[in-house]
């Protein structure tokens, strides 16, 4: 199937998008003063909950409708998670072996629709040879905002699940059996130490750039003859009874700012008290404060054959205080010994 010849109508990745203007609506201060009362009784006082800066919400949709759990099995796709890229941070093995880690902050999470798989792009006609879809759509959305700053049917998608508007939307793929009730929150302990996820992100973007820096080419040398050719990307092959250049030859063009998975990466590490990840290597595609998307690894290889301890997603009013810290075995914790000495016999 050729779609070469075809038109692209999309705009290019540095196509900057017109941004909305905050107009000022000439309110006096009592009238933001009521305006924010408004919101307050609505969707609870301004709080931080694990350094994060959200509302508390008052009266919680859990307490209303009762929780739908399903069992386990090893095709089940559970729901992913939406963090901030914060930074990296070296730890060490038990015997001794440095290691690189990125964190990644799960920033207030929560879901707010699911739409079960006989609803997902259902078929315009009926079709015998079709397959049926068996991945329902669970929405979630990350970091509440003021909904003063969000249009009235943007902030009509939260209505059904009593949340506030959330800055960023992100949807994941899940079986029926790993469905997530609206307005839940989620944790950075949906995952375990030891866990192995996939993490997709936007990459740096770095404008255009040549083929030295885009493509790793060595260049031309720098004298003995040499003119104008320094950095250039020479011969392209466009001669013989081709005629042409093949498509795929590496030349110049805009580099990064493209949605790439970084697959098969293991949790070191995670912090329930801030949220955060602890994720294998430096390779996370993004910049730092970037989004990211996490779920479980889709390796066939390496993803999971036991069930998780917190399924479909962990609950903190099911489970017992855990502690701020929790470490895969193969690492050192911090405030663990270094050293010990076997009492004489």
């Amino acid at each position: 199937r050729r779609t070469q010849n075809r038109p692209k109508f999309k705009y290019p990745l540095w196509y900057l998008k017109k941004e909305r203007v905050n107009y000022p609506e000439k309110l006096s201060s009592e009238n933001v003063t009521f305006v924010k009362e408004v919101v307050h009784d609505k969707f609870g006082p301004p709080a931080v909950l694990s350094g994060i800066p959200t509302f508390q919400v008052p009266v919680s949709p859990l307490k209303e409708q009762p929780i739908v759990k399903g069992e386990w099995t090893p095709s089940t796709r559970r729901s992913g998670l939406i963090a901030r890229k914060i930074g990296q941070y070296p730890m060490w093995l038990n015997d001794g072996k440095i290691i690189w880690t990125t964190l990644l902050q799960v920033v207030d999470n929560h879901v707010i629709k699911y739409t079960p798989p006989e609803e997902v792009n259902p078929p315009k006609r009926p079709n015998r040879f079709l397959r049926p879809n068996k991945f329902g759509q669970l929405l979630v959305g990350a970091e509440c905002a003021d909904p003063q700053l969000y249009t009235k049917e943007y902030c009509g998608l939260f209505a059904e699940a009593g949340l506030p508007p959330m800055k960023f939307l992100g949807k994941f793929s899940v079986t029926p059996n790993a469905a997530i009730q609206p307005g839940t929150p989620l944790y950075a302990c949906h995952f375990q130490p030891g866990d192995v996820v996939d993490v997709c992100g936007k990459t740096i973007d770095h404008g255009f750039q040549g083929v030295m820096k885009r493509w790793g080419f060595k260049g031309m040398p720098a004298s003995h003859g040499v003119t104008k050719t320094h950095r250039r990307g020479g011969n392209v092959g466009g001669g013989g009874e081709k005629a042409r250049i093949w498509p795929g030859t590496k030349m110049p063009g805009h580099m990064g700012n493209k949605w790439r998975v970084h697959r098969g990466v293991k949790v070191w590490r995670i912090n329930t008290k801030y949220n955060v990840i602890y994720v294998q290597g430096l390779a996370i595609p993004g910049l730092t404060n970037s989004i990211v998307y996490i779920h479980d690894t889709l390796l066939p290889l390496r993803r999971r054959k036991e069930a998780p301890l917190s399924f479909p997603t962990f609950y903190p009013e099911l489970s017992d205080p855990l502690p701020d810290d929790m470490y895969d075995q193969q690492v050192h914790a911090f405030d663990a010994p270094t050293i010990t000495y076997d009492e004489k016999s």
